[in-house]
């Protein structure tokens, strides 16, 4: 029981509480006169802050990088429920494939005529169609709809 510690020995360690800055307290004190704030400005005033994005005139960057707008927009963010941007291909398009042929998403991406597999495809009626083929897209226009049975094909929403 050599070692033993009591209350009134305990002490917080060296260098962690340090005393509190007194400005204003004469030129002796090293924080006289102007209390450490430097000539004017709006530093030196009270509640005289800059905020932290400001970047002294220059274009902040909060504005300097493009914005990603709307569910509708074609460079909106390309994840969530609500995403409705679908790849445009146009009838004239399909003459690329042999009649009787199904074409899906993944037939177009073989085709090149699509660059991703995980996009969603929209037929609009640009063209025209001579043979009779399955489409199944995501969507279709009226008018591509009314051509592609014009000639004898099928349309399937998937």
């Amino acid at each position: 029981m050599a070692d033993e510690i009591f209350l009134h020995e305990l002490r917080p360690n060296e260098g962690s509480r340090t005393k509190r800055k007194r400005v204003g307290r004469g030129h002796g004190s090293g924080n006289g006169k102007t209390s450490g704030r430097g000539h004017k400005g709006s530093k030196a005033r009270s509640g005289g802050q800059i905020s932290s994005r400001y970047e002294g005139g220059q274009m902040p960057l909060h504005m300097r990088v493009p914005k990603l707008r709307g569910p509708h927009s074609k460079d909106a963010m390309p994840i969530g429920p609500f995403r409705t941007y679908m790849v445009p291909v146009n009838l004239n398009r399909l003459e690329a494939f042999e009649a009787g042929t199904e074409v899906t998403p993944e037939a177009l991406l073989e085709k090149g005529i699509v660059k991703k597999a995980d996009e969603r495809v929209k037929i609009l009626g640009e063209g025209e169609l001579n043979r009779a083929l399955t489409v199944k897209a995501h969507g279709f226009s009226a008018s591509a709809k009314r051509k592609i049975e014009e000639a004898g094909g099928t349309c399937e929403e998937l």
